[in-house]
């Protein structure tokens, strides 16, 4: 698994359209609001051209890449949280996700109606982040009042959750996103565990049209309000979608004349793989090869306990070499013989692009 996001957005902007771009699931899509009545996942295989180039070389049975997990909401609107409309139905999908994707119209269209009337790049995500901000104090207000009754019986077991809560709930009512707080460990930890949606990573993807100025001035003019928040992808998912129907060079020729560097699905993953701080190492057992998604950071010892516990209980050593070098060895032995490949021990720390043999005992 790479990670896992949510699609969050109002009605008609575009969160479907894109799911299928990303995916190619199908999902419905229609000129009018809550296509979308209940949630959908997708799968989707993370494009790595370094992955690409060792199946190349290895030619092995079976190649693994990492993977995206896409969860696609009905649209959110105005008292969602109140219980308008349906995406309040279905908030409690995306709690478990990594990062919240918030796909945000920048695009007038006449087929296509606004659930607000006129789209407002700025306004609609105000009213999403708001619906997003009261889901959150809705269930810490919950939390918060079973803490109280605790504290009545149990006062000191209670006064370290009492604390966060109440922290959290302050916020929330000044309408302070819980990711912008400095929480302490044990705050954020607690917090994670309730899945609120404002402590996750968020990206924006701006939805625009690439062949109406009005569309590039909206996109503009979000940019300019998001800038410092959070980072913004800009797509045009209808025009994307149609891409994907064609063979990989007719799409790679497409989207240069348009001036797009890269598909939707490899700007996604690199944005979402820097927001979280993710970097992607290679196994190479039996008949396998295989791309795993690691925490920045993590030790050799936490890289073997992602492919199995075994691994991580009798650690003895990895054997690391980069992909560019093994490529230019043409072959593990040969990276060897040429002193490529170095020992490390548990708590090395893994590097993004690092080809990783683990040595254990049972």
């Amino acid at each position: 698994m790479g990670f896992t996001c949510g699609l969050v957005g109002l009605p008609n902007a575009g969160k479907s359209t894109l799911f299928n771009t990303l995916t190619g699931a199908g999902a419905p899509v229609a000129p009018y609001p809550f296509t979308t009545l209940s949630p959908q996942k997708g799968i989707v295989p993370v494009p790595d051209p370094r992955l690409d180039s060792l199946a190349s070389l290895l030619r092995p049975a079976k190649v693994t890449p990492a993977t995206l997990e896409v969860i696609d909401i009905a649209g959110l609107v105005e008292g969602a949280s109140r219980g308008e409309g349906l995406g309040n139905q279905f908030l409690g999908h995306i709690r478990p996700v990594d990062a919240i994707l918030h796909v945000v119209r920048c695009f007038r269209g006449t087929t296509v109606s606004h659930v607000r009337g006129t789209p407002d790049p700025v306004a609609d995500a105000g009213v999403v982040a708001a619906e997003l901000l009261l889901a959150d104090l809705e269930l810490i207000q919950r939390q918060l009042d079973s803490a109280e009754r605790l504290a009545r019986t149990h006062p000191k077991e209670a006064t370290g959750t009492l604390v966060a809560l109440r922290r959290a709930r302050d916020a929330l009512s000044r309408g302070t996103a819980l990711r912008t707080l400095e929480l302490a460990p044990s705050e954020a930890s607690k917090f994670r565990e309730l899945g609120l949606l404002t402590l996750k990573p968020q990206l924006y993807i701006a939805n625009g049209d690439w062949a109406d100025r009005s569309s590039q001035a909206m996109v503009q003019t979000f940019e300019a309000w998001v800038e410092g928040q959070a980072p913004v992808i800009v797509i045009d998912a209808k025009l994307e979608g149609e891409l994907a129907l064609l063979p990989a060079a007719e799409q790679a020729e497409f989207l240069k004349e348009w001036g797009i560097e890269g598909s939707s699905i490899d700007r996604l993953v690199r944005a979402g793989y820097r927001l979280l701080g993710l970097l992607t190492f290679y196994t190479v057992v039996g008949e396998e090869l295989r791309a795993w998604t690691l925490r920045a950071g993590a030790t050799a010892r936490e890289a073997a306990s992602l492919i199995h516990s075994d691994m991580a209980r009798g650690f003895i050593r990895a054997e690391v070499t980069s992909v560019e070098e093994f490529l230019q060895a043409g072959s593990g032995e040969r990276s060897r013989e040429r002193g490529l490949l170095r020992v490390e021990g548990r708590d090395y720390r893994v590097k993004d692009g690092e080809i990783l043999t683990i040595r254990f005992a049972l």
